[in-house]
């Protein structure tokens, strides 16, 4: 058999790609009117981002239901479970709990990172399993793509992200500063201010020459993911291929409830993972 990769819903994989690339995927929760929702597989309000909603990650019960099955199914060869960063989300502490208790053949692997950020790691250790590798070199090809992975992301609302607590180093501005537009970057595990933006455009053009830099003049991998803007996704996606003919099309996603819940409707968001 194979090893089997493991991760949570918050890494911006289609259905279709998970299942094509043998990735089984944990679903973390929307907390609504008392009602405990789970991600991708619960039918989620479309007013969602409006409503008083929390999130919460997947609990030590549910990964370690889904470790010890996939353990079983890779005969023996292992899994690695790959989960969003453990500064965003309670799930690698989880996840720790849940392996601990399944032996060597179980290793967890923190992105420090989320959506595609967490999602090139997860489809570089899938693809490494599928072509018969170990244990170890799974782990190192998911370790090598998240090192060389960067994320963005542009918000139309504030509010979210007072309420999230999930950025670091902003509670500063973030009172105040009702007129801006913030470009946010993944950095170290954590969501924190890339630069401060008066208008929203500005701020998704300084995004893309961000990602346009990281990229270079190399082929690299792109997502797009947004937040109840599909239209804004499909414009910033054809930049991103005028602006890089190099690279293959983005990879067009929604950010999903969990994580749209945190930064609102409106948001844009580029994920690049660069050539190695």
């Amino acid at each position: 058999m194979t090893v089997v990769v493991v991760t949570d819903s918050s890494a911006g994989l289609s259905a279709e790609l998970a299942a094509g690339n043998g990735i089984r995927v944990v679903p973390l929760h929307i907390l609504l009117d008392n009602t405990d929702l789970s991600d991708g597989v619960d039918p989620i309000p479309e007013d969602i981002y409006d409503r008083h909603a929390s999130t919460a990650g997947a609990s030590p019960a549910d990964l370690a239901a889904a470790y010890r099955a996939a353990l079983a199914d890779s005969a023996g060869d292992g899994v690695l479970a790959v989960h969003l960063s453990g500064l965003l989300s309670g799930t690698c502490a989880a996840a720790d709990l849940a392996a601990a208790d399944l032996g060597a053949g179980v290793r967890v692997f923190d992105s420090r990172s989320t959506a595609m950020g967490t999602g090139f790691a997860v489809l570089a250790a899938a693809r490494s399993a599928a072509a018969g590798a170990d244990l170890d070199t799974v782990a190192a090809a998911a370790e090598a793509v998240a090192a060389r992975t960067h994320g963005f992301i542009v918000v139309q609302r504030l509010d979210n992200l007072r309420r999230s607590g999930r950025i670091g180093g902003a509670a500063a501005w973030l009172g105040t500063a009702l007129a801006l537009k913030p470009l946010l970057k993944v950095e170290d595990g954590k969501l924190v201010l890339a630069q401060r933006v008066r208008t929203a455009s500005r701020a998704i053009a300084t995004m893309v020459d961000r990602v346009c830099e990281l990229a270079g003049d190399r082929p690299a991998d792109l997502a797009v993911h947004h937040v109840a803007n599909p239209d804004g996704a499909a414009e910033l996606a054809a930049t991103l291929a005028e602006r890089l003919p190099g690279c293959p099309p983005a990879l067009i996603a929604d950010l999903g409830p969990v994580l749209g819940l945190h930064v609102g409707a409106g948001a844009l968001g580029v994920v690049v993972s660069t050539a190695g």
